[in-house]
């Protein structure tokens, strides 16, 4: 049996990222709602990016990490002119498989909360396979 490289990730590593609210950021503007609001999928990119940062540091060279399940609950309305701040942090790694509890802060409003998961993959196979299958 092949022994798994030990990774490069630890429980543990941490990130923020903030966002102002724009109104390109709204759900009316993304297509999520007809709300002025901070939008959902605008939340979840920001709670990705928080995973991404958490990584970035420690990220082998030709490697990248890609989502592949994320759970999230859109607790607060966040208007535009308001900054929002994501934490991720590392909580799991199972092979190439990293969990991330994410909350995405209104000042000491939590207004998301969740999970994400990414994978550690070869950046260019990954493109290279997606490619073919399209």
């Amino acid at each position: 049996m092949q022994e798994q490289p030990e990774s490069p990730f630890t429980p543990g590593l941490t990130a923020r990222v903030e966002l102002t609210v724009t109104d390109a950021d709204t759900a009316q503007a993304v297509g999520s709602g007809d709300v002025p609001v901070l939008g959902t999928p605008r939340v979840l990119a920001l709670a990705e990016a928080a995973t991404v940062a958490a990584t970035g540091t420690r990220m082998p060279s030709g490697s990248t990490t890609v989502g592949v399940r994320v759970e999230l609950e859109h607790r607060a309305a966040t208007p535009v002119g308001r900054t929002v701040t994501a934490h991720a942090e590392l909580v799991k790694v199972d092979g190439k498989r990293l969990v991330f509890d994410v909350t995405v802060t209104d000042g000491p409003t939590v207004a998301a909360q969740g999970r994400v998961e990414r994978a550690l993959v070869d950046r260019q196979r990954f493109v290279e396979r997606a490619v073919r299958q399209s």
